[in-house]
């Protein structure tokens, strides 16, 4: 005789992905501040160009965070830069445009094709070729965008330093570079010759056009030296507000500020406290 079973045939129900949850409450978020009858005034106002500063900014946090190694804030810090990716795909969304399961779906589309020593042809796999594969992939996107010519593709607003590599690192690849630092620093040289030579005119034009090829053959100089050019002037910026806070502090000690001290008193200290970070 056939007896029923209490069986739950039904399908296990997985476990909730804490991830997906997270991301789909931060859209649902993302909808409620931009809705036009109950959303926040502030929210509900801007658009793609008053938010793409921010966007930048928070780059820019997420970066010093991690040269600060303080990673109790970094969680924090990629929030709110994923939150100006929610943001920006929100706006799109409500004008037609794309989504942000396009924005998550091109980046997983790209780094597939990207990556065919990992997720192609095993032949690919071969030491190097994952490089020349990502470059070839580059170049066949940027040909499907219509972007022509060796440095098309290469954003306008990248800080300044790090274009400049770029823009000369592409153009090296075809061949149009120095042949070594030395090069670089003999037009240096030169370009320093013209910047003085605009000195007793100082025409303000003038002057920012010599500065501005100097700053370039730097960045140059920094490539052709194996160095990321804008690290070295964060690195730099960094030990000037180190030593001068130090100068700061020596002249409190003696109950005084920088405006009381003379230049030559300051670079008394100064020099003390390179000394001092140097061993000597």
């Amino acid at each position: 005789m056939w007896i029923q079973q209490d069986v739950d045939f039904r399908m296990p129900h997985p476990e909730p992905d804490p991830a997906a949850t997270e991301l789909r409450r931060l859209l649902n978020i993302m909808a409620a501040l931009r809705d036009p009858v109950r959303g926040c005034p502030w929210d509900v106002t801007q658009d793609f160009s008053s938010i793409a500063s921010y966007t930048i900014e928070e780059a820019y946090e997420v970066t010093d965070a991690i040269l600060r190694r303080d990673f109790s804030a970094l969680p924090d810090e990629l929030g709110d830069l994923l939150f100006q990716v929610v943001y920006h795909a929100r706006m799109a969304e409500e004008e037609g445009r794309f989504d942000f399961a396009e924005v998550a779906r091109h980046i997983a589309d790209k780094m597939v094709r990207r990556h065919p020593h990992v997720f192609g042809d095993a032949a690919a796999r071969e030491a190097g070729m994952h490089a020349v594969a990502w470059d070839e992939q580059k170049r066949a996107e940027r040909a499907e965008r219509a972007e022509t010519g060796t440095l098309a593709g290469i954003p306008i607003g990248l800080p300044a330093l790090a274009r400049a590599e770029k823009l000369t690192r592409r153009a090296a690849r075809v061949g149009f570079d120095w042949p070594d630092a030395e090069a670089v620093l003999a037009k240096l040289d030169e370009e320093v010759a013209e910047l003085r030579a605009e000195l007793e005119g100082a025409d303000p034009a003038r002057l920012a056009d010599e500065l501005g090829d100097m700053l370039f053959v730097m960045a140059n100089l920094a490539r052709k030296l194996g160095l990321d050019a804008e690290r070295c002037l964060r690195e730099a910026n960094q030990k000037f507000a180190r030593r001068f806070g130090a100068v700061e502090a020596a002249l409190a000690a003696a109950g005084r500020t920088p405006d009381d001290a003379s230049l030559e008193e300051m670079e008394g200290l100064w020099q003390v406290v390179k000394r001092a970070e140097r061993g000597g």
